[in-house]
């Protein structure tokens, strides 16, 4: 489960226990970055899915515990996380970024709810969880000070960050067409007020912005330039990623919000402006980056969208081939050939090609015949099958450890595309 992450704690907190009525087994440890919780749960080798009382237990041990340790060490006076009335100015969520754990009870009766009957009820369940992780968790903070420490600042890091981005969501939404603040001044917008029906295209650059603008669909197409490489989220704190000029733009044109005060990750999705935001750069190494940090944004913090099936990336084509009075775009290396021995009788020479570098060598028709047009263009849906499989594929990618980056290009490279 933490295979590409770098763990913060120098072991695995683990227990196993039946001293408080039923056999429960926890296995949980802290990596360094701050993405969501991983918990994996499990009642008489069941997978609960839907979660219930036994995880209800483990976070309601880990709260009471890791607060009264962060209390008692005076590290949140320090980080001027006490109000004037002493009252702690964490809540559970602090204590979930970078969280991984396995919890296994075993239940005589157990009794499942929820829509596919994969949540626990049992109630008794959450004050044996409770006490047995509440016990380990303790002794575990008190053999191991230095790791103790390493948790609670990394609690008081992700409490600041919540503060912080609570204000920038506050700064958001105050520029942001729901409050009145109007639309990003790069956004080229549509006529159509239809969600349905209206595309938003997150084009690289300005000059491709321009072309995308003169030949769009303005009834149903908007487009929203953007400057060169936007943020990459998964290395940054939330705060960053709204002081980023980019992402608050993309956000307000989309119309959507994000984060409460109960789940600073919440996705607000009901004044949608579009049900398709197309990802369109250009066909090379840099456009691919691009659109995988877009798709990196979206994973991050709009995972409903892609979820929804509302985020693809466009196609254009990578060539222009002519022999006398036909023409043909191609895609692939393998069409180009098969136009080359349809055309020029085998002969490279015998046609003239045109290499795409980038979007703006395309005037408006061709970009509109070839990537824009919806009775022509192809686009490629990005889709979440397996979403453990992603999450680890994005830390892995776009994260701090180099070590598994590496790994990955050494064994994959040979199958690499790259148009230097």
């Amino acid at each position: 489960l933490e295979q590409g992450n770098q763990l913060l704690i120098s072991d695995i907190i683990h227990l196993k226990t039946d001293k408080y009525g039923s056999p429960v087994e926890v296995a949980m440890t802290y990596d360094t970055g701050y993405g969501d919780e991983r918990i994996h749960s499990y009642v008489n080798n069941i997978h609960t899915q839907e979660e219930g009382t036994h995880v209800t237990g483990f976070r309601q041990a880990l709260t009471r515990v890791l607060k009264k340790y962060a209390e008692e060490s005076k590290l949140l006076e320090k980080a001027k996380l006490v109000d004037k009335d002493g009252n702690m100015l964490i809540n559970p969520n602090d204590f979930k970024e970078g969280l991984t754990a396995v919890i296994s009870v075993k239940v005589a009766e157990p009794q499942f709810e929820g829509q596919t009957k994969t949540k626990l009820g049992n109630s008794e369940i959450a004050g044996v969880v409770n006490q047995a992780v509440g016990e380990a968790l303790s002794n575990y903070l008190e053999e191991h000070p230095m790791d103790a420490r390493a948790i609670v600042e990394k609690v008081i890091v992700a409490a600041q960050a919540r503060i912080a981005a609570r204000n920038a969501r506050a700064n958001v939404q105050r520029k942001s067409p729901l409050a009145g603040g109007g639309l990003p001044g790069k956004l080229a917008d549509c006529k159509s007020k239809d969600a349905a029906e209206c595309e938003l295209f997150l084009v690289e650059g300005d000059s491709a912005g321009g072309t995308a603008k003169s030949g769009r669909n303005n009834r149903i197409q908007a487009i929203l330039p953007l400057r060169g490489k936007i943020l990459n989220v998964e290395k940054a704190m939330t705060h960053k990623v709204f002081d980023s000029e980019e992402i608050r733009n993309i956000f307000s044109a989309l119309g959507v919000s994000i984060g409460t005060d109960e789940d600073p990750k919440a996705l607000n999705t009901t004044r949608l402006r579009y049900h398709k935001v197309i990802i369109m750069t250009d066909a090379d190494v840099d456009g691919a980056h691009i659109a995988t940090l877009i798709m990196t944004l979206f994973f991050r913090y709009m995972r409903e969208l892609i979820e929804e099936g509302y985020l693809y990336i466009a196609t254009p084509p990578l060539y222009l081939c002519k022999k006398g009075n036909v023409e043909r775009y191609m895609w692939t290396d393998q069409q180009r050939q098969q136009f080359i021995d349809e055309y020029g009788g085998g002969d490279e020479q015998a046609i003239t090609t045109q290499r795409y570098k980038g979007l703006g060598e395309m005037n408006d028709v061709q970009l509109w015949d070839t990537t824009m047009n919806p009775e022509t263009r192809t686009l490629r849906q990005v889709t979440i099958e397996n979403a453990a499989a992603a999450d680890h594929a994005f830390s892995m990618l776009m994260g701090d450890d180099v070590a598994p980056r590496r790994e990955f290009i050494e064994q994959n490279a040979t199958y690499a595309n790259i148009d230097a």
